[in-house]
């Protein structure tokens, strides 16, 4: 799984990446600044199993866990802002929407404070409506183009039935991350499924395209810096005017200030929390920007976003499950450590799935799979549900 940052220059991208991540990347309010993708690991937050169901405190490998909620990595990419008609090359446009074609998602962050346009310049009073639609607009003609360049190689190959179809769109799109259930469902929803290629119109294809967009790479739109003047009102507005999207007010110069001052000893902080503990050694300075924090972000908004985006982001738009690999007889590894695992799954994996992910010769050579909560034996197209504990049986 692979989460895209995605927005106009200067909307705060490389700031929600350094939030999310806590890796140093370069921070400046100027087109651009972000040229090379940067790649890096936030952090979801599940409810453990360890305490809840077996009683014991596990010791994760990556992440932590308190004994009621366990961190599990996710892996953000942060590419340039996009400018009008990035998909027509302008700003490295195409270099840029390559870099995202891996990416199962898209976080749109947008200046919900009306600071910036959508070339990243610094204006007062800009709509951050535009931004949203324009993007969206960008990707939908990237993806336009690329049907268009691959349109004689698929229209031209007779058409043995829809599985036949879907294959052939497969193989000729893969440069911008789709899979026939993708396909299939744009084709679906443009009422394109029995159509011929051979008499697709321009405007079925822009169609089909857009759509495409939606199904391969839903959009989560994020409405930063709301802690400036006018974010609240215009995070508002949004939800207003794109009712059906989901739109999550944040400030990541926020989260990054709390997560830099925890690394430093100066709070206690939880990332997602709706408030922090001072420590003793703070100066006044430190303790002044600190409760501008909770007094203008945390108090008004329950929280500065981040976390939020990805959970909401990873559980409730990608519908992942968090399975952990364990034994009936014993939880812990060979060096002791109690569930040092945690692996985030597609929805409706199976058991047979599961053991791939751990290691190739599991899948391999799959025997059957143990529900360690109910010490029940499953077969490998057994649906797995979140926070399931399973041991893999195979064949040595």
């Amino acid at each position: 799984m692979l989460l895209g940052l995605v927005g106009a220059p200067s909307a705060g991208k490389s700031s929600f990446f350094a939030a999310a991540t806590l890796i140093d990347v370069e921070i400046a309010n100027y087109a651009f600044t972000t040229i090379k993708r940067n790649r890096g690991f936030g952090m979801v937050r599940i409810e453990c199993v360890c305490q809840k169901d077996f009683n014991k405190q596990c010791n994760p490998r990556t992440g932590k866990c308190d004994g009621k909620h366990r961190q599990v990595p996710v892996e953000l990419i942060d590419v340039a802002g996009l400018v009008p008609n990035a998909h027509k090359g302008e700003g490295k446009g195409n270099q840029f929407l390559s870099d995202l074609s891996p990416a199962d998602v898209l976080i749109h962050i947008v200046d919900v404070s009306g600071g910036t346009n959508q070339k990243g310049e610094i204006v007062q009073g800009h709509n951050p409506a535009d931004n949203v639609q324009f993007l969206e607009d960008e990707i939908g003609y990237w993806f336009l183009g690329i049907i268009k360049k691959n349109w004689d190689k698929i229209a031209k190959v007779p058409v043995m039935g829809k599985n036949h179809l879907l294959q052939l769109m497969a193989q000729n799109l893969s440069g911008i991350g789709v899979n026939e259930h993708h396909l299939n469902a744009a084709l679906s929803a443009c009422s394109l499924t029995e159509k011929k290629l051979q008499t697709w119109t321009d405007e079925d294809k822009q169609a089909f395209a857009f759509k495409l967009r939606e199904t391969s790479k839903p959009i989560v739109i994020v409405a930063n810096k709301v802690d400036l003047e006018k974010g609240k009102e215009n995070l508002e507005k949004l939800k207003k005017e794109f009712p059906g999207r989901i739109i999550i007010g944040c400030s990541a110069q926020s989260e990054l200030a709390l997560k830099k001052a925890a690394k430093g000893g100066l709070i206690e902080y939880a990332p997602g929390s709706k408030t922090f503990e001072l420590k003793e050694g703070i100066n006044e300075k430190q303790k002044d920007a600190l409760t501008f924090i909770q007094k203008n972000v945390l108090d008004v908004y329950g929280t500065t976003g981040v976390q939020a985006v990805l959970e909401t982001t990873v559980f409730d738009v990608l519908k992942y499950i968090a399975i952990y690999p364990g034994g009936v007889k014993k939880l812990e590894d060979s060096q002791g450590r109690v569930l040092p695992d945690c692996f985030l799954l597609p929805p409706k994996s199976t058991a047979l799935d599961f053991a791939f992910k751990l290691h190739t010769d599991f899948g391999k050579n799959f025997i059957r799979a143990i529900d360690v909560k109910t010490k029940k034996m499953v077969g490998k197209e057994h649906e797995l549900q979140h926070r399931d504990v399973l041991e893999i049986i195979a064949n040595a």
